[in-house]
Parts: structure tokens; C-alpha cells; sequence
């Protein structure tokens, strides 16, 4: 058996999550959670330290959950480019198995992720470097249509 089933066999308590408040809504769904927010800082702050913490819990290790939070907080910010204050979002962070899984749906099915012409360590890059992260942490990363919208999914190997 793997290290991560096996530490989050050992804990079988469920993290505890914020209570729901306007603008989050957040449920446990299998080895993580779900977040229904409308974006705002303190919905994104809450959403991110969940991202840090909850996938540890689930057996997940440090690295993995640090990485975790910035692809969550990268995401957020995208959407929150692309769509504008207050966009209706959801978060979903589990682990599965050997790796865990970052999902951010938006409304905005048409505007898809698109990568800067400027390369990621040109010092007239102003912006644009998120995509190249996401290509090194989370390699495989895709758009698909949701309900919602779009979904960006993310897998990160478990360190």
C-alpha cells in the first residue's frame, strides 16, 4: 500500500471546514472538498489555506499541498481576470490516490487559457508566466466544458 492511502487511513477524521457564510459555501466531498464561492479576497483566502491544509489530512505531504495552493490561487486569479469580481466559482481539491486532483470551474466557457508570446524568464514579462508554471507542476492540465462553464483540471503527483 502506497504511503499516502496509508497515512490518510490513519486519520480517520474528517478536516473541519468553515461554516458556510455569503459568498462560500464550502461541503467535504471523498479525501477533499468542494467550494461554491463568489469571488472576493476573502472567499479566495479561505478557499487557499483549505487548499493547503485538507489535502494533508487525506494523506497528502507538504510539497504537494503547497503546490496544490498555488495552482488553486493561480486559477482563482485567471478566473478572476477573464470573468470579473464577484463570478460565481467552484474549487474542488481531493486526493486520489497517488496524486491530488485541483478542479476551479468558470462561467466564462469562451475564454479559454492562453499562453504569453514573451518567455517565462524575459524581463519584459509583465505577465504570463502562470501557464508555464502550471505546465511544470501540474503537466497534462486541461479545459473541458462543465455545467458551468469551463473546468481547468489539474493532477500533481503526491512528494
Amino acid at each position: 500500500m502506497d504511503d499516502m492511502l496509508r497515512r490518510s487511513r490513519m486519520n480517520d477524521q474528517r478536516p473541519a471546514l468553515p461554516a458556510c457564510v455569503p459568498g462560500l459555501y464550502v461541503q467535504h466531498r471523498d479525501r477533499g472538498f468542494v467550494a461554491h464561492i463568489t469571488a472576493s479576497e476573502g472567499a479566495f483566502s479561505t478557499v487557499r489555506g483549505l487548499t493547503a491544509s485538507v489535502p494533508m489530512a487525506y494523506g497528502a505531504g507538504q510539497a504537494t499541498a503547497d503546490t496544490a495552493e498555488w495552482l488553486v490561487s493561480e486559477l482563482l486569479s485567471n478566473a478572476l481576470r477573464a470573468c470579473g469580481d464577484h463570478v460565481p466559482l467552484v474549487v474542488e481539491v481531493y486526493v486520489t490516490g497517488r496524486s491530488v486532483q485541483v478542479n476551479v470551474h468558470d462561467p466564462a466557457a469562451d475564454l479559454l487559457p492562453h499562453r504569453s508570446t514573451v518567455a517565462m524568464d524575459s524581463d519584459n514579462a509583465e505577465s504570463g508566466r502562470g501557464l508555464g508554471l502550471l505546465d511544470m507542476l501540474a503537466p497534462g492540465w486541461d479545459v473541458v466544458s462543465s455545467p458551468v462553464g469551463k473546468q481547468i483540471r489539474c493532477r500533481i503527483d503526491a512528494r
